[in-house]
C-alpha cells in the first residue's frame, strides 16, 4: 500500500469515496487525453465552440467534429438530400409549441447552410407559415399577405 497504511478518501458533495493512488503512468495518460482533448476544442469555429464543450473524452469529441463537419462527398450528398427532404415535408406538430416548431425549423435552416444549401428569407417565411397548424392558419394568410414578406426575420 503506497502512502502507508493509510486510506485515500475525497469528499465529493456530502459523500466520501475511496480511491486508489494514481500511478505516474495514469497521470501522463490524462494528461495527454486533456492534450488532446484541448487541440480538438480549438477546431471548431468560435460559433460551435458551446457544442463540443461537453464531451469529456477526446475519442468521442473527434467523432462528434467529424459527424458534424466531415465525411465523404457522397455522405456529404446523402445528408444533403436528406435534410432537403426534410425541408420540403417540414410540418408542426400537433404535440408542439409555436416555438419548438420555429425552433426545429431554426434548426434544419441551419444544418442546410451547413450543407451548402442557401434559402432565401422569403422561402423561409413561407415555409413556417404553410407548415403551421389549422389554429393559426388566420394569422399566418395575413403575414403570407404581406408586401414586406421576403424581408422580414423570422427572429
Amino acid at each position: 500500500i503506497k502512502n502507508g497504511n493509510k486510506v485515500l478518501k475525497r469528499t465529493v458533495g456530502t459523500v466520501e469515496q475511496i480511491y486508489e493512488p494514481t500511478s505516474a503512468e495514469k497521470k501522463l495518460d490524462m494528461k495527454n487525453e486533456m492534450k488532446a482533448r484541448g487541440t480538438l476544442l480549438m477546431a471548431p469555429p468560435n460559433k460551435d465552440q458551446l457544442k463540443f464543450h461537453s464531451y469529456k473524452y477526446a475519442k468521442l469529441l473527434m467523432e462528434a467534429i467529424e459527424k458534424r463537419y466531415g465525411g465523404n462527398k457522397e455522405s456529404k450528398k446523402i445528408q444533403r438530400t436528406l435534410l432537403k427532404k426534410q425541408y420540403e415535408n417540414f410540418a408542426a406538430s400537433s404535440s408542439e409549441t409555436l416555438d419548438q416548431t420555429f425552433d426545429r425549423l431554426q434548426k434544419l435552416i441551419s444544418q442546410l447552410e451547413i450543407q451548402g444549401e442557401v434559402i432565401e428569407q422569403e422561402d423561409m417565411n413561407l415555409k413556417l407559415l404553410r407548415s403551421l397548424l389549422s389554429e393559426w392558419k388566420t394569422h399566418a394568410l395575413i403575414w403570407r399577405n404581406k408586401t414586406d414578406i421576403e424581408t422580414i426575420s423570422l427572429d
